[in-house]
């Protein structure tokens, strides 16, 4: 199971104020495209979703 990022509910047009939450480097954005979580990086912590004002981070079933 890992974290995702939800394309229809995530704004996509500033840089990402969670990828100053991911404690250990896990969200990344190239511009103002879509953040990325990377499923090697991530410990599930949580952090982003809590964090997500628009809930846009989910866990993948």
């Amino acid at each position: 199971m890992a974290y995702v990022v939800d394309a229809a509910k995530c704004p996509q047009n500033h840089r990402c104020p969670l990828l100053a939450v991911c404690p250990v480097g896990a969200i990344t954005q190239q511009g103002f495209s879509l953040p990325r979580i990377d499923a090697s990086l991530c410990i599930e912590c949580g952090k982003c979703a809590r964090k997500c004002g628009m809930q846009a981070i989910y866990k993948d079933a």
